[in-house]
């Protein structure tokens, strides 16, 4: 019974309240509540105080209708089956509640359409900002210049265009592939093939270098093995069988995404190839049960949830129309090579 009175006060108090009990007037409540730089420090905390004291929740629906704000972001992401995005959505989603946003997700499934689909039914003030990591088939970006040159907040992360003067937040992947490609060097591999995506992905593209400058660094005779593959596993095995049947069958596998790490590993297993004394085998992950696979995978880790804490902050700023530092421009956040069992030195 005295839950219900509870409740019954609480669902009467609201901003003209608010404002009789501190003696303000209801507007300086309202932009107080919003952190206006209007108002004291001095005079916000004693709103907020009693807002909490008082249980008072500001209708976040109302303020975006008087502001003209849906007070709401996307986020396109090509798949979610990675672990990587996941972590992802987890920092984007550390940053939105104290804005007083809602996150609406959006699968383009690696397909171009769909990405440019989802950005058109954004449109017309859906959303007041949009994060996008790029399908691996988007070869074209005028679906996301229109976008840019109307003025609409937009931030890239991990899968990112140089093409366009848009904010990105990405890791160090050249340097990293790099790194990963010396691992197995330094194991002994002599004959090492780099596993990526079919076609332009930007990812692909940069882990490639790195690939191809470890290899020239390292002054390895055998010609690189660049192997494209697809979002389909049964394409993937296929591909990886041929691999391995061919006259020069690898001896390191550098996966530049994990998808096709646990590929290599279904193959091995069909085809009674072990690892790490017949292959070795590092991938970037950010798969927690890579530690379990047998044997352990070695793996490069992305520094996910950060990316989209960072992406989302300066998704923010933008919207906020503040200004952003150089360094915010293009965000680079460092990786780390855990070293497990798949590519340990055998006898």
């Amino acid at each position: 019974m005295n839950l219900c009175k509870g409740r019954s006060y609480m669902d009467q108090v609201n901003l003209k309240k608010l404002a009789k009990e501190l003696n303000l007037a209801v507007s300086t409540v309202s932009r107080a509540l919003r952190d206006s730089h209007e108002i004291s420090s001095q005079t916000k905390e004693r709103v907020r105080e009693l807002a909490l004291k008082l249980g008072f929740q500001p209708n976040p629906h109302a303020s975006s209708l008087r502001q003209n704000k849906s007070k709401t972001i996307a986020v396109i992401i090509p798949e979610i089956e990675n672990n990587f995005f996941s972590q992802v959505i987890n920092g984007i989603e550390s940053i939105t509640p104290n804005k007083g946003y809602h996150v609406l997700i959006y699968l383009s499934h690696e397909d171009y359409n769909k990405e440019r689909d989802i950005l058109q039914l954004l449109g017309n003030g859906r959303v007041d900002g949009v994060m996008i990591s790029f399908s691996n088939s988007t070869t074209n970006y005028e679906h996301v210049e229109a976008w840019q040159k109307a003025g609409i907040p937009l931030v890239f992360f991990d899968r990112t265009c140089d093409e366009l003067d848009v904010p990105n937040v990405m890791t160090n992947d050249a340097e990293m592939a790099f790194k990963a490609t010396e691992h197995l060097l330094k194991r002994g591999c002599k004959n090492i093939a780099f596993l990526g995506m079919a076609g332009s992905l930007s990812i692909t593209n940069r882990r490639k270098v790195g690939y191809l400058q470890a290899l020239e660094k390292f002054k390895v005779t055998n010609p690189p093995q660049i192997v494209e593959l697809t979002s389909k596993d049964y394409s993937n095995r296929e591909i990886l069988r041929q691999l391995f049947e061919g006259p020069s069958r690898p001896d390191g596998i550098f996966a530049a995404i994990e998808k096709f790490a646990v590929n290599t590993y279904e193959v091995c297993k069909e085809m009674d190839l072990h690892i790490p004394q017949d292959v070795k085998v590092i991938s970037f992950s950010n798969l927690q049960a890579a530690a379990l696979f047998d044997p352990p995978l070695s793996t490069i880790i992305q520094p996910a949830y950060d990316i989209g804490r960072e992406a989302a902050s300066i998704l923010f700023k933008l919207i906020e129309k503040k200004m952003l530092l150089p360094y915010e421009k293009k965000m680079i956040l460092p990786s780390q090579l855990i070293e497990r069992n798949s590519t340990a030195i055998t006898g």
